[in-house]
Parts: C-alpha cells; structure tokens; sequence
C-alpha cells in the first residue's frame, strides 16, 4: 500500500503567495476590506419581487425535486458508519491508478524547475519577449522597447488554449493569456515611484493576448513557435476590442475618447478563459480594479478601486487610468473577451450579456438543441458563481455563415448568479468536520438576473445589472463563496466543478462564517464543488452540488477526497485552475500553495473506484503558479506564470534562474512535458 506522500515542514518563502504577488497580481486584494458588505439574509423577499409567478413555481419545483437530485448526484455516498474516516471501501483493482493517470507521482518540493514523473521529458514551448510577429527583434532585456514588446510573445501567461489548424500537418494554434506585469522583475532599477513612459508603454505592450501557431515534434510531445506565421498575433493594452450585446452602448460605458461606448482600447488582466465549441477562444478580465486610481463612488468601492493612486502610475501617462477625469473607463473592463484565432483582422469583443466582475473564467457547454451555457466564477473573496445561457443554438459547419451565426451565441439569454443551500446547516461548525450523512451537499438554484433587455432585479435596468453585476448578485442573495476561480463542465458527465481557491477571512470579525458549501473558517486551503444541473439540463433553473475535494494536509481531518482512503493521495492546497483529460480526469493547477512545497498540477479521477484518487504530476520553480493547463492524449502544457516572484527579488538580485539558468532574466514562460516513450499520457 502506497504510504501518504510527504508534506516539506517548512516553506523559506513563508508559505503560499509572496508579498510581491499579491503588490502586482491583484493589488493587494487580500489586505483590502472585503469588497462585498451587502446582507444577503433577505433573498426571500428579493425573489419574490423579482420573479414572476411562473418563475417562483418553477423555483419552488427546484427545491422538490432536490433531495432526488442530490441523491443522484451522491451515488456512492459513504455509509454513516464510515463517514467518520472520510473513506469508502476500496475496490481492488490496477495498483497504478486510473487511466490517465497512471504514472508515479511527483513529491511535494521546493526545487527551482519544473519537476516532472519518472520517465516523462519537458521543454520549454516559448518564453517571455520571444517574437512572433514579423519584424519582432530577438529578445534583450537591456534594450527592451514597447515596439518590440508588441510584437514578442506577452509577460505572465495564464491561460492556454490549442486548437487545431486544418491543412498544416502537425500544427495548431496557441492561444494564451497575459494576466499581469511585474516590473521590479521585468527592469533593472525600477523605481516604484517614479516608472518611466517606456516602462509604462511596455508594460502596456506586455499584457493582453497572444495567438502563435506551433509545430509538433513527430517522435515527442514537444512543440515550437511557428515564428511570423500569418495567424500569429499580439492584443495588448492599446489594441481595440469591441463592447456587444445588451449593455453595448449605454451611457455607463461612454467616455469621452469613446462617446458611442463600444470601442475600448485594451485588456487588462487577463487570467483563466475557456475554448469554446465553434473555435474561439474566452479571456476573463479578473484584477482590473488595481490599474485604475481616484475611485469615488461606492460601485468603485465594490469593485474593489481604490481612492488614491495606483501601483504602476499609470493614470499619469495616460488619462482613462484616472477616474477623475474618466470615472466610466474602469466600466469598460471585466468582461468576458471572445476572440476569433483564425481572423488575425478580427476585432475581438467584450461580450456584456456575460456580466461584468473579477471574471477567472468562463467555459461553455451546450445544451441539446444547441445554446451554449457558460459557467464563471467571480475571483474574490465572499463573491459569486454565475452561469450564462443563450438564446441562440449554434450552427455545425465551417461555412462563413455558420460562423457569423456563432460569433453572436454570446450576445442574447440569460444571465443567472447561484443561490446554495446545505441539507444539514445543523452540522457546520466551522472546523471541516463532515456532516452526520457523509458529505458537505445541498441543492441549488440559479437566479436570473436580466434577460437581454429585461432586468429581473427589482431596483435596477438591465444595463445595470450588466455593468454592476455584482450589485445584481448581493440584491438577490446570491451565496458568497470562497473565491470561485475556474469553473469547468466535465465532457463526459455534464457535471459541472468550481475551484474555491481559498478564503482565510471566512469567520473572521463580522465577515460570514462557515456554510456547507463553505465549510471551514479560516479557510486558507480551498475545495472544489461538483454541481449536477436538474434533469441534466445546463439550462436547468436548479441543481444538486456537493464538496468533491477539501483541499489540505490528508492527515488534518479537515480534508476530504470524495470519499478516497487519504492515506492514498497527494497532499493539495489553492486550487485554481482546472482542465480536463481525454478520460473524463479533473487536473488541477494550485496558487499559493499553504503546506510548503511549490504549486503543481495534480490529476484526480472522477468516477469510478478510483474517485478521489489525487496525484501529483508536476511542480514548478521557485515563486511560480502553475497556470493554463491543457491535457492531450500526448502532451500536458502548462503555464509557469510569475517564477522567482519572491519577496525581496529583483533583476538585479534574483530569486529563480529558471528557464535559462544563472545569469539570464526569470522569464515566465509555457512548458510542454510527455512520455520518453513515446506512449498516451497517463496509460
């Protein structure tokens, strides 16, 4: 029997992220008062003025046909008997894990590279400043311009996305995003105080998008930039994206570079996205807040937009940055963007009929006539889950008709935020002790919020609904979750799982307490929820969720692994980005690791007799976050996003040498990793 694999005591970095993460990546949001204060005790009053009767009956059906809903979703509960061990009987079967996920796990580490299973091989795929434009010089980090920046690949890459390239043997289309920029690690001597216009005008150039074809390697997983191929692209803080759908035009989205306000230059913090089913690519807008300064009014406030000035001085090269002179630009960021890959002429759009917040993510499915649903998550502490649901069904086929059709999916249906309950509130003190049935589970209900022009939250239009949407979501009593990141439908199943990465201002002072969904205080290790919709209909109105994992220490009793022998697992904390594998395995990628080795990517099977067997695939070097990962039947790819991002680091002193080394720039960058023997991942 497989001994529990080794936690590290200590971490030299003090655990989790770093001082300067937290500075660059989301402005300090942690340190900052909660962005959400509303009250959400009063949702049945709510609800009963913002539905119709038809609504409320149909509501009311939700919560009747919940205990069989969850009662399908529980199929394998523990017994009573044995909820006390978190474990159910164990199957004998292969020793060497699901399919899948069949190789040795990697150990917890502090190493400063990419550690990776006994026989499998890496390399690095591209790397910061690498170009890929025509007329992109070579990367120098002494000689660095926001000319050059525009044409090389971005900083920070969170979100990768591949997709096929028909009539080109061997290639396909990266697509990644470029969540955010650290200048102390980018420039020699920055001054915090005083940046320069071109360190400025190349941060700029370094956020944002990028699109660069890669070729495989016939005899390995690896891949290699397709440098200057006529699909290879750059988006960035001063490229143009279109605002579309219901809120496009409004007069909260007007400014005065932009009085139509449908034109937007750039965007910003680009994290998680998602693939969608007719070939484009979804990039959610996250941190926005951070890049704005003089915020005034209380939806600045809920969004997190401070009052002063900004980290990066921005506002003083650039009038939209400050919301004294520009108090609707901040407005024009935090959507979700939808960008067409194979149209390198395309304008890409910011699609308002998805809501705007800290968006992580946003991944669709389709219902069975067709209309995609698009499940996000709202990347704050205390904030929400939503779900999006088209009019429109989408049309097979490569024609151009079929794809015009299906660039405007996104742009009419409903938007919904949830709403959810636990069947055993009795049993939640806080502690991550697991009810007397077995599980942290409940039902749910989604809770429409505006429907193209029609607003369903009394007190507010539709164009405020999507422009303020959080408002939206603390007028209905929404449930506030321990930062819902990524959210991802299974393929196979349809059951769809939300990362809550962590929360440790659960409980704390007048902040909520624990919930079943939220079941610890204090949180500072994340769960995972598995969310079944009623009658397995994505546009169902109501669903079943229970806790699939609780993230920690296997040897605290306050973690769970949907029922598998703890003894048996990786230990795993932060979950944040999730993928899935050709087999119907959820892989997740960590940030902020609490339990002193490095973030990772870990693979867990969810079905079977395997379920809840966790393994840890790789780690990633000193102050990196493992981000972006993709799964294929050869290959895994992930993104190493701000390595050597350790407090007290700079150019000058750094922290990692990785990719390249000792003497050469940290540089973050994207790694493909697959068997020696030329064998499917996992099998």
């Amino acid at each position: 029997m497989r001994k529990l694999l080794p936690l590290l005591s200590t971490n030299p970095h003090g655990g989790g992220r770093s001082a300067l993460t937290c500075r660059f990546r989301c402005g300090d949001a942690c340190f900052h008062e909660v962005p959400n204060a509303s009250d959400n005790e009063y949702v049945g009053d709510v609800i009963a003025g913002a539905l119709s009767r038809r609504s409320m009956m149909r509501a009311a059906a939700v919560v009747t046909v919940a205990t069989a809903a969850g009662t399908s979703l529980a199929v394998g509960n523990a017994p009573a008997a044995q909820a006390a061990s978190q474990a159910r009987p164990h199957t004998p079967g292969r020793t060497d894990g699901a399919r899948g996920l069949r190789f040795s796990p990697v150990a917890p580490n502090t190493a400063d590279q990419v550690t990776v299973p006994v026989g499998y091989a890496q390399s690095v795929v591209i790397r910061w400043g690498e170009p890929i434009l025509r007329g992109a010089p070579a990367f120098d980090a002494d000689k660095q311009t926001a000319a050059a920046q525009a044409g090389q690949f971005g900083y920070n890459n969170d979100f990768l996305s591949l997709l096929p390239l028909r009539g080109e043997h061997g290639r396909q289309v990266l697509v990644a995003n470029h969540e955010y920029t650290d200048e102390i690690l980018m420039f020699k001597g920055y001054d915090s105080e005083n940046p320069t216009r071109e360190q400025v005008e190349i941060a700029w150039a370094a956020h944002g998008l990028s699109v660069v074809v890669v070729q495989e390697e016939h005899r390995s997983g690896k891949l290699t930039p397709v440098t200057r191929h006529p699909l290879n692209r750059r988006l960035h803080t001063t490229s143009e994206f279109e605002l579309t759908g219901p809120a496009a035009g409004s007069p909260l989205l007007r400014t005065s570079a932009d009085p139509s306000g449908r034109k937007v230059l750039g965007t910003l913090n680009n994290c998680a996205g998602g693939t969608t089913p007719w070939g484009t690519t979804l990039h959610g807008e996250e941190n926005f807040n951070q890049y704005f300064a003089n915020g005034s009014s209380p939806t600045d406030k809920r969004y997190g937009i401070g009052s002063g000035a900004t980290e990066r001085k921005w506002e003083r090269f650039d009038r939209r940055f400050d919301l004294k002179q520009e108090p609707n630009e901040a407005h024009r960021q935090g959507w979700v963007v939808e960008l067409d890959p194979y149209d390198p002429d395309s304008t890409p759009k910011k699609r308002t009929a998805l809501g705007r917040f800290k968006h992580e993510a946003a991944q669709p499915r389709l219902t069975e006539d067709g209309r995609p649903v698009v499940y996000m998550g709202d990347d704050e502490r205390f904030d929400y889950f939503y779900k999006f649901v088209s009019s429109k069904r989408m049309k097979k086929g490569n024609s151009r008709a079929a794809r015009e059709h299906n660039l405007t999916l996104l742009d009419e249906g409903t938007l919904y935020v949830a709403k959810l309950t636990g069947d055993t509130p009795q049993d939640i003190d806080g502690t991550g002790k697991l009810p007397a049935d077995g599980e942290f589970d409940g039902s749910g209900q989604w809770i429409p919020l505006a429907t193209g022009d029609v607003s369903h939250v009394p007190g507010m239009t539709a164009e405020e609904v999507y422009v303020f949407t959080r408002l939206a979501g603390d007028k209905v009593g929404a449930t506030k979750m321990d930062r819902p990141e990524d959210v991802e439908p299974s393929p196979r199943t349809g059951r769809v799982y939300v990362a809550l990465t962590n929360n440790t201002n659960r409980g704390k002072g007048t902040n909520p307490g624990a919930d079943e969904a939220n079941p610890r205080n204090l949180n500072k290790h994340g769960q995972i929820l598995e969310l079944a919709e009623h009658w397995d209909d994505p546009a169902s109105d109501g669903f079943a969720w229970r806790l699939f994992l609780v993230a920690g220490d296997p040897n605290d009793p306050a973690t769970y692994y949907a029922g598998f022998p703890k003894e048996k697992v990786s230990p795993i904390s932060c979950p944040d980005n999730v993928a899935f594998d050709p087999y119907g395995n959820l892989w997740i990628s960590t940030d902020g690791n609490q339990l002193g080795s490095h973030d990772g990517l870990f693979g867990v099977a969810t079905q079977g007799e395997r379920r809840g067997e966790l393994k840890q695939f790789l780690t990633v070097p000193k102050g990196a976050e493992t981000c972006g990962p993709i799964i294929q039947d050869r290959r895994v790819v992930v993104a190493v996003q701000h390595p050597g991002e350790i407090d007290g680091a700079s150019v000058e002193k750094p922290a990692s040498v990785w990719p390249d080394g000792p003497g050469r720039l940290v540089r973050p960058s994207v790694v493909a990793v697959w068997r020696k023997d030329g064998r499917d991942i996992g099998v």
